[in-house]
């Protein structure tokens, strides 16, 4: 089984310069990026203080006041955003008009809306500037080396597939503010996961309920999607972030789970991320392992070690001239298939992917 669980590093040549200092850059990206050997040279926050102090964990040289700072400064080639959505539109403009900036990697959801995400692709493509949007899901290992599987025809034509999560995230506070929480916030994960293993949907049909827990105003909480695919493959994506009650002496199950059911065997495993454990696949293929199931083993992670394939395919792009394998313009098509799902639950009904105009 000659599986890639994790990407080989092919450049690291790019200095980085880091635009938050939250738990995502913090835990993250500069995890990734420190045992990758990436060059991070400057970072900057909306609080000094807090920059100053992820910079002395991971002894990154150069502090900036403010982020249009760190834009600027001619020692910066890739800007790395980890900021609240409605802020990171206007960074992005900024990065992708300073003389030094080769590249920009942004967070998802890359906007608020469809409109300012295809906005953006158009201006940095008109810059001449790589935009790329960290959909980090596609580098945990069991996807990788799930899509490895598909690609190579072990389980045949794909007939159905799931992916069933039951965890509880943290939600960021800035979320409090915006009118939409799971599809955009969570959701994406695992919609963007089907397109990269699967194609683009021809159709989504989604529900929803609130969040018993969540305490703040919101309409999608627990979300339930079902999509169809040119070849008739059908999936869902379950995002149940209630999970159980969370209380002292309380013993939950927290877990993603995911499965995928072809012609010819079937692949099934788990997400590690609510444990904080290494993701899992299994398989069993009439062609490749005689009907037997065969599980390939690793011990990285989607977090952190998925953010080291994340930069990696954006520094590769910049050195070869070549599309990042996480565009702007790819990004674009999955903000479109979040933008039905939440018209499907507005006007209660199935909303087909060629309504969404992403031109």
């Amino acid at each position: 089984m000659s599986f890639a669980p994790d990407p080989q590093v092919r450049c690291r040549d790019f200095a980085i310069g880091c635009i938050g200092a939250g738990m995502i850059m913090a835990e993250c990206h500069l995890a990734a990026y420190a045992e990758a050997g990436f060059n991070v040279a400057a970072i900057a926050s909306r609080t000094k203080s807090k920059a100053q102090a992820v910079a002395d964990r991971w002894n990154i040289a150069t502090v900036h006041d403010t982020p249009e700072q760190l834009i600027a400064d001619p020692a910066v080639e890739i800007v790395d955003i980890a900021y609240p959505p409605d802020l990171q539109p206007a960074l992005i403009r900024k990065a992708l008009a300073a003389p030094s900036v080769k590249a920009v990697l942004a967070q998802k959801p890359l906007a608020l809306s469809l409109e300012e995400a295809k906005a953006l692709r158009d201006e940095a493509a008109a810059a001449g500037k790589i935009l790329s949007v960290n959909q980090n899901m596609r580098y945990d290992q069991s996807m990788r080396v799930l899509k490895q599987i598909i690609d190579a025809g072990d389980i045949g034509e794909i007939v159905f597939a799931q992916i069933d999560m039951h965890a509880i995230p943290h939600w960021q506070g800035f979320l409090e503010g915006y009118d939409r929480l799971t599809l955009s916030n969570m959701s994406v994960h695992h919609l963007d996961a089907l397109r990269f293993l699967f194609g683009d949907p021809e159709e989504i049909t989604s529900l929803t309920r609130p969040d018993p827990r969540t305490g703040f105003a919101h309409t999608d909480g627990i979300v339930v999607s079902t999509l169809r695919f040119p070849s008739g493959a059908v999936a869902v994506s379950l995002e149940d972030v209630w999970s159980g009650p969370r209380a002292e002496g309380y013993e939950d199950d927290q877990h993603i789970g995911w499965r995928v059911e072809g012609t010819e065997g079937v692949a099934k495993g788990t997400i590690g991320w609510p444990t904080g454990a290494p993701s899992t696949l299994s398989y069993a293929s009439q062609k490749t392992t005689a009907g037997k199931w065969v599980t390939p083993q690793w011990q990285t992670m989607w977090f952190p070690h998925a953010f080291i394939g994340v930069m990696e395919q954006l520094q590769h792009a910049v050195k070869t001239g070549t599309p990042p394998a996480l565009s702007v313009a790819d990004n674009v098509r999955t903000m479109a298939l979040v933008e039905a799902a939440y018209q499907s639950i507005e006007e209660r009904r199935t909303v087909r992917l060629s309504e969404i105009n992403i031109d």
